[in-house]
């Protein structure tokens, strides 16, 4: 039945057909290198065989998009939501919200406790999807965390990707906070990246207990798209400015604002003295 939220039809996929359709919509969402496809119909025919998460999205009954995760560390307790891609047919019918709920309730049936995930932390459309409209909570920073993945989508740069962990049943956030950057600036936060001439440049320094804001471009793929240059200066500034931040055993408290902004909240603060 299609989602009550959505009107997206989620099924899970299993044959072969339906397996070789995913792996095209995926092909068509990022525009892999011939030869080095993200992931091919026998590894999902694998996963599903083996009870993992493999989903499509309909719409007016064509797949749309999709998703594929697999039972990750701890055992019993965690999914890892691999790969989930929404194409042009998608757009305006909130199919990644629709296959995230799907997934989360699929999740829960199973008795486990969370799902994780990486994003690219330049992509500002994902990142407020994920950590401000689903709630998800930052938890690591990886550097090229996929080495060189030729895809149209991410050009010639690092791979860098934050890993979020999403507990199934935390309940959903109520909307974005109301705050802006000048109303945490006004309270003493500071920017972690300074932008002069189109020059990104991470500052160093910060006092620990200072709130940080982190501006990303709105729309790092059409960066991408005119000068890697640029793309590749965005991505240095951005991991010396947020990176630091998830040092081990004690991760930042990260929100993402509709103005492409992260906040980053004192450590002190929220582990104690």
């Amino acid at each position: 039945m299609p989602n009550v939220l959505t009107g997206v039809e989620i099924r899970e996929l299993s044959t072969p057909a339906d397996l070789e359709q995913l792996t095209r919509i995926f092909d068509d969402v990022w525009h892999p290198d011939p030869g080095n496809r993200l992931i091919g119909p026998e590894l999902l025919r694998a996963l599903s065989h083996a009870g993992n998460y493999v989903a499509g999205a309909y719409v007016g009954g064509r797949l749309a998009g999709g998703s594929v995760g697999f039972f990750a560390a701890p055992v019993g307790e965690t999914l890892h939501s691999h790969i989930t891609g929404v194409t042009r047919i998608g757009l305006g019918h909130n199919v990644g919200y629709a296959l995230k709920l799907h997934q989360r309730n699929w999740a829960r049936d199973r008795g486990l406790r969370d799902i994780t995930w990486t994003f690219d932390p330049l992509v500002a459309r994902n990142a407020f999807f994920t950590i401000a409209k689903l709630g998800a909570t930052p938890i690591a920073y990886h550097r090229d965390f996929y080495g060189d993945v030729r895809v149209e989508l991410g050009g010639a740069d690092d791979s860098d990707r934050l890993l979020v962990s999403w507990p199934v049943d935390l309940p959903l956030p109520e909307g974005p906070g109301s705050d802006t950057v000048d109303d945490l600036l006004s309270a003493g936060a500071a920017f972690g990246i300074e932008v002069a001439d189109d020059d990104p440049q991470a500052v160093i320094g910060l006092d620990r207990n200072t709130t940080v804001v982190i501006p990303v471009p709105r729309d790092i793929d059409a960066i991408r798209r005119t000068g890697q240059v640029a793309a590749s200066r965005w991505r240095l500034a951005l991991r010396e400015a947020l990176a630091p931040h998830f040092v081990a055993g004690a991760p930042a408290a990260v929100r993402f604002l509709r103005s492409a902004h992260y906040v980053v909240e004192p450590a002190l603060s929220n582990h104690g003295p």
